[in-house]
């Protein structure tokens, strides 16, 4: 598996923990609907948080959440809706993502409520 991988997969591992310790309830992990994966899919009181997990391990280049694209957006909000109606939740939706940076020297974990809206 490339290097990459084992990174994401890492930090969708932090992130988890991290959401878990926050008392969110985690729902679904990978969850996929036709080219869209929702990363996490947690709850907390009558919100649910549709999470994106972006890890990197510099920020270099940028912050990891700067990596999220106009069309990753419309994704994951076609892949929530479908979420949401398949499982027949009465919930507020929110939209979150965890940038995270690990590396040999640091771990860093921000999580971002709110960090688009579905009409965006």
């Amino acid at each position: 598996m490339a290097s990459h991988n084992d990174l994401g997969n890492l930090g969708e591992a932090l992130a988890t923990e991290y959401l878990i310790k926050q008392d969110y309830t985690i729902l679904d992990k990978n969850w996929r609907y036709l080219k869209a994966e929702i990363d996490i899919i947690a709850i907390k009181g009558n919100t649910l948080a549709i999470v994106e997990v972006k890890t990197r391990s510099t920020t270099f280049f940028g912050s990891p959440e700067e990596f999220i694209t106009k069309s990753k957006i419309k994704l994951l909000i076609t892949a929530a809706d479908a979420y949401v109606q398949k499982k027949n939740l009465d919930v507020d939706v929110r939209f979150d993502v965890m940038a995270i940076v690990k590396n040999k020297h640091e771990t860093t974990i921000d999580h971002i409520k709110e960090a688009f809206l579905a009409f965006e």
